[in-house]
């Protein structure tokens, strides 16, 4: 899969545009993602993108990085044996396509804020 363009509030992905928050995982598109609390990313909000057993989980914090990422979600991200890249969506989607082909990677991408 390949990010084409991500603006403020929206992703094209493999030439399809998307208007909400999204996991990319090899393969698909979660496009109903959300987290308990918006602004506040948890183990919980992960589940099934951590079940997925990536190599790289790549979390994009929004466009201002308004998005909260606790060292405990870090943390317990890395005892599963996953690198983690936190950081503002649009480097995230640098990242995520940098990486693609070379890892098992999935993105969590907030696209707002």
């Amino acid at each position: 899969m390949k990010i084409d363009s991500y603006s403020f509030g929206r992703i094209v992905i493999d030439g399809k545009a998307y208007t909400s928050d999204v996991i990319i995982y090899p393969g698909r598109i979660d496009a109903s993602w959300w987290r308990k609390e918006g602004h506040l990313l948890q183990l919980a909000d992960l589940t099934e993108a951590l079940r997925a057993k990536p190599e790289v989980l790549i979390i994009g914090t929004g466009y201002s990085g308004v998005m909260r990422v606790p060292r405990e979600t870090v943390d317990g991200i890395a005892r599963q044996g996953i690198e983690v890249k936190a950081e503002r969506t649009s480097k995230a989607v640098e990242e995520f396509n940098e990486l693609q082909g070379k890892k098992i990677v999935i993105a969590a991408l907030h696209i707002t804020c």
